[in-house]
């Protein structure tokens, strides 16, 4: 494989400057670590072969949130048509994000129990949501505006208000026991 460094320099402080924020909604949407490895791979991969399509001056993260969740879509397209099943994959796959998981607890055992579950409760809470609710809420946190949203999902900036309203919503309800 041949890797071709982009020819000319991204903004935004180079081309993974978003890597972080892409990571953590391949693994919401994907509920699994490696899945999510892929799905990044797979968007960065998509960019550089169309960075000659993206407008200079437009939102570069917008852009490649927007590649990751088409690229989300095709692997599901792609999972239907398979004649193998995803459980058998899911459930090692999960086994593996346990083991994963417990490699990085570093401190007071007691604080980091806390914010395993609590961490674990949130996660719950955002897997108990549509896909694209789930979507919408993640790229909120990411810091993206409902304009910039509606690009990445394809739809209106309404839609998108009411979608977010609805998920803000559903995670009070799920995460009410952590209200004040």
């Amino acid at each position: 494989m041949h890797l071709v460094p982009f020819s000319k320099p991204m903004a935004d402080d180079g081309p993974l400057a978003h890597l972080d924020a892409l990571h953590r909604l391949a693994r919401l949407l994907t509920r699994s670590t490696t899945d999510a490895e892929d799905l990044v791979q797979e968007t960065y991969a998509r960019a550089l072969r169309a960075e000659d399509r993206f407008t200079p001056g437009s939102d570069r993260r917008a852009w490649l949130f927007r590649i990751l969740r088409n690229a989300h879509l095709d692997a599901r397209r792609r999972e239907a048509r398979s004649p193998i099943g995803p459980a058998a994959e899911e459930e090692l796959s999960n086994r593996q994000d346990t083991a994963a998981a417990d490699g990085f607890l570093r401190g007071d055992a007691e604080l980091e129990r806390l914010r395993r579950v609590v961490g674990e409760e949130i996660e719950a809470a955002l897997r108990g949501l549509s896909e694209d609710a789930r979507t919408v809420v993640m790229l909120d946190v990411e810091g993206l505006g409902e304009a910039e949203i509606a690009a990445v999902m394809g739809c209106p900036p309404g839609t998108v208000k009411s979608r977010l309203s609805r998920a803000r919503a559903a995670l009070r309800e799920r995460l009410a026991d952590y209200r004040p």
